[in-house]
């Protein structure tokens, strides 16, 4: 080839002689009745490369680049060669199954290079993040606020790149601060930023880290959560596990590619977040001494509703704690299960092995329990065999997608399920959302005034007798969210999050409007005379108590409506 010093006509040339290769490695293959590979466009696995020892790979031509259960793929320059054939037998043995591809020269050295991407011992590639106590209680001290984890990063990416520390700093400050999602976002020119989502709001971290550094960071995460190192282009879901001491937590982690480059949104498991009790979700006492009423119940249906991130599963979660004793059998269905409660048995779908909510349901129903949570209700036969379920002697908790208690009815029967099963089995709805609580330190102090007051007064007149309505009486301050906040809420002037709620308590007086397939308005028109306190009404209550501002229980349920 003659020399030239035009870098873009060598780089044309490597690219022609590169495709030659392709082709004839492909029509090789074709020959010789092999697949043909091009190991840079092709899902490279991290599980299957640790199968084979980098020095044996190269000795053989060979690469182990997927498994699946007990299938796997083997690429090798020679396929049909002893080596090769005697390397594809030792799996066989081992219980494989083997498929064999061939690749060119180029292809396999690209393979070549996930080795050196991958840590040198390979005792060090597992799915979990060690950070020892004594350091669990540095880091605590040191990132107490979003504006420490910042300085905390400044420092480690200047000069000599530690991935590892980074994700320390990243991981633990999430946690020290409350976060309960990780956000890696890129960006246009070359740089990525980070956010922890703090009471349900995105906050960010730092706007400063270098592509270069991202990467790295994005490689350790896929390593972590034994995604595919080389696919960039298709939005990939794994987990990892983080243990802080003697606290073990699970990191769900979801990689897209974005116009930029890959984003990384890690969602922290933290078990301590269910370990609430349910006064502590926030019902008033009218409204817990319902909900522990139907939790003594034999059977019947418990259903919770509320849109994504609006805290059911923690208030399930609760349910369950209260009423487990050893004496009763419960069993959970669950897509996917995010907390390990000890002493339940919990299961997770899995659509490609055919356990679905209602094929799950339906095997549960074999195994003589108790009670029953189904993640989720989403279709015909989901409903009406948990529906069942209620009438037959076992209490079921589950959830449903809709906007407020009184959808519940109209959604079950658009979903198909009978009428004549929907009253009896159905005990309770409770319709929630999730309201950011005012920061105690730094809260400010507003008093009612003479209108305000007078709305409050006709408001407290609407609420039914249950609802004690004496402490509201004498309420002439309430609270707001200093501007700007102080360091101990992030500056935000809001410190973690309560639950509004809406019970609807089934009765007999509701079968005549199941039985007309009543439309939701006209359901809420009734449970308003039955003596409901709406999700709005108890997020007004919650802000004559001091615990959130009228400005947040707005953004949650809208413009409040005094009359």
């Amino acid at each position: 080839m003659i020399p030239n010093d035009n870098p873009q006509l060598t780089e044309q040339l490597a690219k022609i002689w590169q495709q030659s290769q392709e082709r004839l490695t492909r029509q090789r293959a074709g020959q010789q009745q092999f697949a043909y590979l091009d190991l840079t466009n092709a899902p490279l696995q991290l599980e299957a490369f640790k199968l084979l020892p980098e020095e044996r790979a190269k000795e053989l031509g060979a690469l182990a680049i997927e498994r699946r259960g007990f299938v796997m793929a083997l690429a090798a320059l020679k396929p049909a060669s002893a080596p090769v054939q005697s390397l594809a037998q030792e799996f066989k043995l081992k219980g494989f199954r083997v498929n064999l591809f061939e690749v060119s020269p180029e292809s396999f050295e690209y393979g070549l290079t996930v080795y050196k991407r991958l840590p040198k011992m390979r005792s060090e590639i597992n799915t979990r993040v060690d950070i020892s106590p004594e350091k669990v209680s540095l880091l605590e001290k040191e990132l107490t606020s979003i504006t420490k984890v910042n300085q905390q990063l400044q420092k480690l990416l200047v000069g000599e790149v530690q991935t590892g520390e980074i994700l320390n700093v990243v991981l633990a400050g999430g946690l020290t601060n409350r976060c309960s999602d990780i956000h890696f976002e890129t960006a246009e020119h070359g740089s990525a930023r980070l956010r922890y989502r703090i009471d349900g709001v995105l906050q960010t971290v730092t706007e400063q880290i270098r592509d270069e550094v991202y990467k790295l960071i994005l490689l350790r995460i896929k390593l972590l959560a034994n995604l595919r190192l080389n696919v960039s282009n298709v939005a990939q879901d794994g987990a990892f596990s983080l243990k802080l001491g003697d606290l073990e937590i699970e990191l769900r982690v979801a990689i897209a590619p974005s116009e930029f480059g890959e984003a990384i949104v890690m969602r922290i498991l933290d078990p301590r977040a269910i370990q609430i009790t349910l006064p502590q979700l926030g019902f008033r006492p009218d409204d817990l001494a319902i909900v522990q009423e139907e939790l003594k119940a034999p059977n019947g249906m418990i259903l919770n509703t509320g849109p994504t991130g609006s805290g059911k599963t923690t208030t399930l979660y609760a349910f369950l704690r209260t009423v487990a004793t050893p004496e009763i059998k419960i069993i959970t269905i669950e897509d996917p299960i995010e907390y390990h409660l000890p002493g339940i048995e919990q299961t997770q779908t899995n659509d490609k092995a055919g356990y679905t909510f209602a094929g799950g349901l339906r095997s549960m129903m074999r195994q003589d329990p108790d009670i029953i949570l189904v993640g989720e209700i989403r279709d015909k036969e989901t409903a009406d065999i948990a529906l069942q379920a209620a009438l037959t002697g076992h209490l079921v908790f589950s959830t449903l997608h809709t906007n407020s208690s009184s959808g519940v009815i109209p959604r079950l029967l658009d979903l198909g399920a009978q009428s004549v099963s929907i009253g009896p089995a159905l005990n309770l709805v409770i319709a929630q959302r999730l309201v950011r609580k005012l920061c105690e330190r730094c809260r400010v102090e507003q008093q009612l005034g003479a209108s305000r007051k007078s709305q409050v007064v006709e408001f407290l007149k609407r609420l039914p007798d249950r609802v004690d309505k004496k402490q509201y009486e004498t309420v002439e301050k309430i609270y707001e969210p200093k501007k700007d906040g102080c360091e101990n809420c992030h500056g935000t002037g809001y410190l973690g999050r309560i639950g509004i709620y809406e019970l609807l308590h089934l009765d007999d007086s509701f079968e005549e409007l199941i039985k007309n397939s009543s439309t939701e308005s006209e359901i809420r028109e009734h449970s308003k005379k039955q003596g409901i306190v709406f999700l709005q009404e108890d997020g007004i209550l919650k802000v004559l108590s001091g615990i959130t501002s009228f400005e947040e229980v707005e953004s949650v349920t809208g413009p409040i409506k005094w009359l």
